[in-house]
């Protein structure tokens, strides 16, 4: 059978913090992978689809590379490095620097042993001031790696982000359509939802915390009238975290709550009723056993 329209696997990959995950949501045009200015936000590798009449592009948004401090950490990173050698074409965000640090250099070490075409992307060009400065971006980075592509992108602005669909699609085999056109996630509800109530700790809580939360959903049901019954917990390593977490008089868990429940009632288009609560499992970032029942599952690297 001759396809006529291409279809592959695409991933984007960068340090933490470069803004991998808003470049997603605006790709494919809905939020999915949550954002936060803090790093490391995303743990798992989580895939969306984006369909247009040239094919379909597969995203896989992976947790960002860096040096392990834990269980968690090394995690993370293997997720990263395994996903490179699977996918048609790798998306590496940069910031726009000249300067080159230690981290963006241990990527391009792990890209250099792969066989896949990378397009560089300079995201938050918006940032820039003299646009002309970017071609000293380019210049920078231009002979770290064999790039397929340079494309200077804002992530935030949508700008150029047309011409980077382009340039993914350019390096994509011709094939099967692999999702429905109005597929945007593989993800399972109940891990959109607890993604959500995490992204909205991470903004609202204090720094030393987030690092040391995840979320589980423990109970999901629908009403016969469509309401929808959630039940979460907030698992933290400390009991000094869970006082902070639930605030005083239940005040930040509200905060955590109320903000997580307008953006999943947006996604299930129905009313949520969504309680929260919070337990310490202490460590459990270096427990495998915690870490597979929170959906980190090491086998899966």
């Amino acid at each position: 059978m001759e396809y006529t329209k291409k279809s592959g696997f695409a991933t984007l990959i960068g340090r933490p913090n470069v803004g991998k995950s808003t470049l997603m949501n605006h790709l494919i045009g809905q939020k999915i992978a949550i954002t936060s200015d803090k790093p490391q936000t995303t743990r798992n590798r989580i895939q969306t689809v984006y369909t247009d009449e040239r094919g379909q592009i597969i995203f896989l948004d992976t947790p960002g590379i860096h040096k392990a401090k834990n269980k968690l950490g090394e995690y993370m990173v293997n997720v990263a490095e395994h996903t490179l050698k699977e996918v048609d074409v790798i998306l590496w965000l940069v910031e726009p620097t000249t300067f080159i640090g230690a981290g963006e250099r241990h990527i391009a070490e792990q890209l250099n042993r792969v066989k896949t075409p990378v397009i560089l992307v300079i995201n938050k060009i918006d940032t820039v001031k003299n646009q002309e400065e970017i071609l000293t971006f380019i210049g920078a980075y231009k002979d770290i790696c064999p790039f397929a592509e340079i494309v200077p992108v804002s992530a935030l602005r949508k700008k150029n982000t047309d011409v980077l669909l382009e340039q993914i699609f350019k390096y994509l085999p011709y094939g099967p359509q692999y999702y429905d056109e109005d597929t945007v996630t593989d993800q399972p509800m109940r891990q959109i939802a607890a993604e959500l109530i995490r992204e909205k700790a991470l903004r609202l809580l204090s720094d030393e915390i987030p690092h040391g939360i995840a979320v589980t959903i423990e109970k999901m049901t629908e009403r016969k009238n469509g309401i929808m019954d959630i039940e979460a917990s907030i698992v933290c390593e400390r009991d000094s975290h869970k006082g902070i977490i639930i605030g005083k008089n239940g005040s930040m868990l509200k905060k955590i709550g109320s903000a997580a429940r307008t953006e999943i009632e947006a996604l299930v288009e129905t009313q949520v009723n969504l309680q929260l609560w919070v337990k310490v499992r202490r460590e459990w970032r270096d427990s495998e056993i915690y870490m597979k029942n929170y959906g980190y599952d090491v086998k899966d690297t």
